[in-house]
């Protein structure tokens, strides 16, 4: 054990730099993993995230007015409750002449402690300011999306005599609004909920009830109702209701931490098991000598494996720490994901076992290396006895015969005349080539949502609506507005047969001026009945380009063919748009000449000319209006996606240390096997200048090889992988953007003058050492 330690210790001091090179890229690894798994619970449960940062109630009851729901705190399964509030339910009206919603209004005189409103605009009720003359209210986020009313809008409410201001916008973790369903919920002041003349039938309590064990659900509402009796409840909801209607699909930045993290434990894996051969290949003599002193071959293996799982094991506790001590200080929506997940019940095991993976992956790589370590025999053989490489090529020849220089010409031979070998080094240093260019693209794409979004199903920058101005007034107001196309439209909810939800019929252009749709397979729609359609609708219905479709809304039947595949990022592309008068016909197909006229748009989308600034549009057209047209900025999945630049930046940092640990590797390697022919090549009238551009161009060499095969194999993987991320979603395929092969260039040579600038000063030192031309230099 004395002496295993002694040579481990020698051993550390020798390579130092790329065991802190190794130690470096294990710590990126695991913490790229634990991000993903954090991210990945941010974005794939977004139910979640708010019921854990609200400390929601798994448990909500509605009951008539005057019922004893404080009594339900006292039952053993419930540990906390949220209320019981005051309600009354009333219609809302966005002022003026907005939109209407149902609403069940709660007065709290404060914000609860359990099930606690999640403001995300505005803020809450303030005594002070919102008991006068204009009372305050707080929405539920679903509802406020549902009436497009932000805080500072106006709502007028049945019931109420004076019109409320939205003071903030909150999330919840409670069943959300839809209309004719289940009503929004706002909170207001006791003294607010007590101006309403609301009847009887319309008043009630509502109690929220925090369990001890969500798997007394079902019990714990049994027994609520069995307390309060079952004529006193009018509605129950639970958090599965509410979870089951809430599941998210935006997974993207989960899922691309997770690729790149696994992506990276495998080039530190190939990284570490390259290191350990090379290091056996140059370390055979001392190996035999440790076997003639009495070193078993397990021993040996033991040996190189407990360095190495040692160097990951330090690396993944660094990784670790670094991340449960600093992870919820990053700005931005990583911070928040590893603040939550630190709070979810899975964060007790899950680091551990991402952790322990990491090192068994790890060390399953550098179990065949060291294996071959144990099998080095105690007499090493002489090299020179046996056939090192193959013969000078015809290419070698011929370049030596066009005055090609010495030192590349030779650095082109110890570069590849030992194919297998080179081919190792090549895929070795390529893993983290590709994982970069990967990366690239990912970003690519992003630019292009942002910079080009007509191109990727986003043409409108703005949607226009107004219930005060008719269609006539409207359009002349949008057709004066300065630097835009304004594009009427109307959407409906429509059944398909054997399907039990439903799709999105979108009405958009008219035959006149169609909407440019982002078509990328098939053609636009011209004539009647001709439809485009998204992804998800394609795959939900199993059809294909070309088909023809039935639909029915409200018992109106709509027979479309589809003639394009569009990239639609709406509604998991699970749209079919076509005209806005194929909408309108089919609206008064089954009309009787004494029927109401067709519907007017229910909005206009606005499509921006190029440099046009969305804000500065939607305020002039808001101020010209006088405030009777609303006006939004229609929303860019790029822009939920952020933090993916930030995170590209970290993983490339992690992909470039595991680059230099490999490439430590091959240096190392290249030194080792020209400092063999040294004495040769000197012999033959190369200077030590030669010498030292023949070990340079080597390494640089392999990696050119590695940099054209990993960015090659970049490319098509990055397109295929977006493209399946949106085949996924429902978006569809054709959203991916190739980076920009002067960028793909500049990746390529810095890698090569990266690696020729560090295998600079070895080849130097490898040079000036004193060679003895004796039988030991060559076993």
């Amino acid at each position: 054990m004395r002496a295993a330690a002694r040579w481990t210790q020698a051993h550390l001091r020798a390579h130092r730099p790329a065991a802190v090179l190794i130690v470096l890229a294990t710590a990126g690894i695991t913490i790229s993993l634990l991000l993903a798994t954090a991210l990945f619970a941010y974005a794939t449960d977004p139910w979640q995230r708010v019921f854990t940062q609200s400390s929601g109630a798994h448990v909500w009851i509605h009951t008539q007015a005057g019922t004893a729901t404080g009594s339900l705190a006292e039952l053993d399964e419930v540990r906390a409750t949220s209320g019981p509030f005051r309600t009354v339910r009333t219609t809302a009206s966005l002022q003026p002449g907005g939109a209407k919603a149902t609403v069940e209004l709660r007065g709290a005189a404060k914000r609860p402690a359990t099930a606690t409103p999640q403001i995300v605009a505005g803020r809450w009720l303030d005594a002070g300011a919102d008991a006068g003359a204009t009372k305050g209210i707080v929405l539920d986020s679903s509802v406020a999306r549902a009436m497009w009313a932000k805080p500072g809008d106006t709502l007028a409410l049945s019931g109420i005599a004076a019109h409320l201001r939205v003071v903030g916008v909150a999330d919840t973790a409670e069943v959300a609004f839809r209309a004719g369903e289940s009503p929004g919920v706002g909170w207001v002041l006791p003294e607010t909920l007590a101006a309403s003349d609301a009847g009887r039938d319309q008043r009630g309590r509502t109690i929220g009830l925090q369990l001890t064990d969500p798997a007394d659900t079902d019990y714990v509402v049994q027994r609520a109702v069995t307390r309060l009796g079952a004529d006193q409840i009018t509605d129950v909801s639970t958090w599965r209701q509410a979870k089951a209607e809430a599941e998210g699909d935006n997974q993207l930045l989960g899922r691309l931490l997770g690729l790149f993290g696994l992506g990276a434990l495998l080039a530190a894996a190939l990284a570490v098991g390259g290191a350990i051969s090379t290091r056996i290949r140059g370390h055979l003599r001392d190996i035999s000598v440790l076997k003639a002193i009495g070193f078993t071959p397990g021993q040996v293996v033991r040996m190189f494996l407990a360095l190495h799982l040692g160097l990951a094991l330090l690396g993944v506790a660094l990784g670790a720490l670094l991340t449960q001590g600093l992870g919820t200080l990053v700005p931005g929506r990583i911070g928040e994901a590893t603040a939550l997940w630190h709070r979810l019940p899975e964060h007790a095991w899950l680091p551990l076992v991402i952790s322990g993976g990491v090192v068994v992956f790890i060390g399953s790589a550098t179990c065949l290396a060291a294996w071959r370590a144990g099998r080095v025999p105690p007499v090493p053989v002489a090299r020179a006895a046996t056939v090192t490489g193959s013969r000078t090529s015809g290419l070698t020849r011929r370049a030596l015969g066009l005055r090609v220089p010495p030192a590349l010409v030779l650095g082109w031979r110890g570069a590849f005349h030992r194919p297998l070998r080179s081919s190792a080094a090549v895929a070795r240093l390529a893993v983290p080539l590709l994982l970069i260019t990967i990366a690239l693209g990912t970003w690519t794409t992003l630019d292009r949502f942002t910079s080009h979004p007509g191109n990727v199903g986003l043409p409108a920058a703005l949607t226009a609506r107004s219930d005060t101005l008719d269609d006539r007034e409207l359009r002349q107001l949008l057709a004066s507005g300065p630097r835009m196309t304004a594009y009427p439209g109307a959407e409906e909810q429509a059944l398909v047969p054997g399907q039990t939800g439903t799709i999105t019929l979108r009405g958009l252009g008219t035959d006149a001026k169609p909407y440019p749709f982002a078509v990328v397979e098939g053609r636009a729609a011209h004539g009647p009945d001709e439809a485009v359609a998204g992804q998800g609708l394609l795959e939900l219905l199993d059809a294909h380009v070309g088909d023809w479709v039935r639909m029915t809304v409200a018992g109106r039947p709509y027979v479309l063919h589809i003639v394009g595949r569009n990239i639609e990022t709406a509604d998991a592309g699970r749209v079919i748009s076509t005209s806005l008068d194929t909408l309108r016909d089919g609206d008064t197909a089954d009309a009787t000449p004494s029927g109401p006229h067709p519907p007017r748009p229910d909005f206009y989308n606005l499509v921006l000319n190029h440099g046009a600034d969305p804000g500065a549009v939607r305020d002039a057209l808001t101020k010209a209006s006088a405030g009777h047209l609303e006006v939004r900025e229609v929303p860019n999945p790029a822009d939920q996606l952020s933090a993916v630049r930030a995170v590209s930046i970290g993983l490339i940092g992690v992909l470039i240390l595991i680059g230099l640990a490999e490439l430590a590797t091959t240096v190392g390697a290249a030194v080792r096997d020209r400092s063999r022919d040294l004495l040769a090549l000197k012999a033959v009238g190369l200077t030590p200048r030669q010498i030292t551009a023949v070990i340079v161009s080597a390494t640089a060499f392999v990696t050119l090889a590695a940099a054209l095969a990993g960015t090659a194999l970049g490319l098509l993987a990055s397109e295929w992988l977006i493209n399946l991320q949106g085949r996924t979603s429902g978006w569809g395929t054709g959203i991916a953007q190739r980076p920009a092969t002067g960028i793909l260039l500049l990746v390529i040579a810095v890698a090569v003058t990266i690696a020729a600038i560090a295998s600079a000063l070895p080849a130097a030192r490898a040079v000036r050492r004193r060679l003895a031309d004796s039988a030991s230099a060559q076993l």
